[in-house]
């Protein structure tokens, strides 16, 4: 037993860590991995998530800490891994700005835990995290205030103008006309608005009822809680 203890806290000449300490680096590493990934799900918005990229976060995070423990304050590795990275070519494009921020922050979370920078990987993972989701139940940075942008077609013909927009009055709390698009005829109006619903009023019903409402239809609804273009 004090032979394993022994062997368990001695530090290797080569690496410079026992292996106690890699096991600690490298369970803190997944610990954090862990974080980010919670964090990016609970926080992602929009059509392009991928469950793969959030395994990679984490998987990422415990590499970076294990090169960084190769590494360690030799030169020469370091140069040697510059040089073979650059043989990798990475094809993935990522879709998301925000997406590259969560990258650089499983790197950083990686490069401290593989350090042995315990408490700056502990406080940046918990600080990072929670401004990231501080920003998301705030909609930091949102052009609009709204929940939804509300989307149409009015018939001139066999719809009345003040119809809808009443309807549009009693079920939501705000209300703005962003677009207005007449079409080559003259006959129809794309319109869209941004709205915030009333409590009690759920979207699929504010939909049902425009689309049973007389000339109007082609009634969509999406979330505006993030880049939009009309």
């Amino acid at each position: 037993m004090s032979a394993l203890m022994q062997w368990f806290t001695t530090t290797s000449e080569t690496l410079g860590y026992s292996p106690g300490d890699l096991i600690v680096n490298l369970l803190l590493a997944l610990t954090s991995g862990l974080i980010i990934g919670v964090v990016y799900k609970s926080t992602h918005r929009g059509l392009t998530y991928s469950q793969n990229f959030v395994v990679t976060l984490v998987l990422m995070c415990i590499t970076v800490s294990a090169v960084m423990m190769v590494i360690g304050s030799n030169l020469a590795r370091a140069f040697a891994l510059v040089g073979a990275l650059t043989i990798v070519r990475f094809r993935t494009v990522i879709k998301d700005t925000r997406d590259t921020a969560f990258v650089f922050f499983a790197l950083t979370e990686g490069i401290a835990s593989g350090t042995g920078n315990y408490l700056l990987s502990a406080i940046s993972t918990v600080f990072i995290s929670a401004v990231a989701i501080l920003l998301y139940k705030t909609n930091y940075g949102a052009y609009m205030r709204s929940e939804y942008v509300i989307r149409f077609r009015f018939d001139r013909d066999s719809g009345i103008e003040a119809v809808y927009a009443k309807l549009i009055n009693e079920k939501t709390s705000r209300s703005a006309l962003i677009h207005i698009e007449p079409s080559d005829n003259g006959r129809y109006l794309i319109l869209s608005y941004d709205i915030t619903l009333k409590g009690g009023v759920s979207a699929a019903s504010l939909v049902s009822t425009m689309e049973k409402t007389a000339g109007l239809d082609r009634v969509s609804l999406v979330s505006s809680m993030e880049d939009s273009e009309f």
